[in-house]
């Protein structure tokens, strides 16, 4: 389906999501938060409180695009 991302990952606020453009992969990388009227928004920058979910995200992401270009 176009424009759908080949795979998420989410640990606490913090979300990978990758993308396949014909082989090629890239990893958007953000944390969500709250507004203060409620509404929920994304963004790319990070809290040190965040880091540690952010290495795990970005290991997961690394792992799972490394077995699809192995399993071509």
């Amino acid at each position: 389906m176009a424009n759908q991302p080949a795979k998420k990952f989410r640990l606490g606020l913090i979300t990978a999501t990758i993308w396949n453009n014909d082989g090629f992969y890239s990893i958007d990388l953000s944390r969500s938060y709250k507004t203060d009227t409620g509404e929920w928004r994304n963004t790319t920058s990070f809290h040190h409180s965040d880091l540690l979910n952010l290495a795990r995200c970005a290991e997961r992401a690394e792992s799972w695009i490394g077995r699809q270009i192995n399993d071509r």
